[in-house]
């Protein structure tokens, strides 16, 4: 049998060398190396406990902006982990939750607690129940993305081209982006005629999060023209926004345009067939 003589056979039977006592194979990254992506995350966790903090105790337009940039910095963060954990070959199933988790606090909840302190608290009732409606869409989005995007034992697939649903990074940028804009022009901390469009569009960005919207990933961008022309314009129509008014209001249009370009594709694209849909039953012979 085959397999027994594979057993017996020696340490040079496969044709390479093997490795050195106590040396593991060489192409399995070193345990220390997991620790680096996680670090990333638990910054980004920091960064959301930091703003929750500040937004719970703000009593000035500078208390909501600090606690604004601070889930800024923690996209940052959020955004290096994964890219680390790809470049280490580091990427787990433990990484993959510990990640959701992190952007459960720093996108989901955080946004939600300075928006209410800032704007939503004025509607009482409705102001509280906005604020919840969006930390839990910001829940439900992640456990879905958790479940597409598991693969064998639990571990991350690989990154597709579309991600159903409006990333809950971007929903919280889009409150993030009406703060600091807001305060960018001067405005006072979440005034009694602002609340009822940030209510409005708070509800708005968690029906996108949980919606079958397909937005893109850009997970499959490469060095080529079609990719220089899109960062050329990006790029152009955000300095001309910076120029003209201020460059808070380019974070608003860069995620408005993501939202659109979204939105715009899902009319144009037929409807996708769900990967666990069981095929046509062949019909009976004779």
């Amino acid at each position: 049998m085959e397999a027994p003589r594979a057993a017996a056979a020696g340490p040079g039977a496969t044709g390479r060398p093997a490795p050195a006592r106590g040396e593991g194979p060489r192409e399995r990254p070193r345990k220390t190396w997991y620790l680096l992506p996680n670090l990333i995350t638990l910054s980004s966790v920091f960064c959301g406990f930091d703003s929750l903090r500040r937004s719970a105790s703000a009593r000035s337009e500078d208390d909501f902006h600090r606690a604004a940039l601070l889930i800024v910095l923690a996209m940052l963060f959020d955004t290096l982990d994964g890219r680390v954990a790809r470049m280490t070959r580091t990427e787990s199933a433990f990484g993959l939750q510990l990640d959701s988790l992190a952007d459960l606090i720093s996108f989901g909840v955080a946004p939600s607690v300075l928006v209410y302190q800032w704007a939503l608290h004025r509607l009482d009732g409705l102001g509280v129940l906005g604020g919840f409606v969006f930390a839990a869409c910001g829940a439900i989005r992640l456990a879905r993305f958790n479940v597409l995007s598991a693969g064998e034992a639990g571990r991350p697939a690989v990154p597709p081209k579309y991600i159903v649903g409006f990333p809950v990074t971007g929903a919280a940028g889009v409150l993030v982006a009406i703060v600091l804009t807001h305060a960018a022009a001067d405005g006072q901390p979440g005034g009694a005629g602002v609340a009822p469009a940030v209510l409005a569009t708070t509800v708005l960005l968690s029906l996108l999060m949980v919606s079958t919207v397909r937005f893109r990933s850009f997970k499959d961008l490469r060095l080529d023209a079609r990719t220089a022309l899109l960062a050329a314009l990006a790029l152009g129509s955000s300095a001309i926004i910076s120029a003209r008014w201020q460059p808070a209001f380019v974070l608003v249009w860069l995620i408005s345009a993501y939202v659109l370009l979204g939105i715009a594709e899902s009319f144009r694209r037929p409807p996708a067939r769900p990967r666990d849909a069981a095929p046509p039953a062949a019909p009976p012979a004779g």
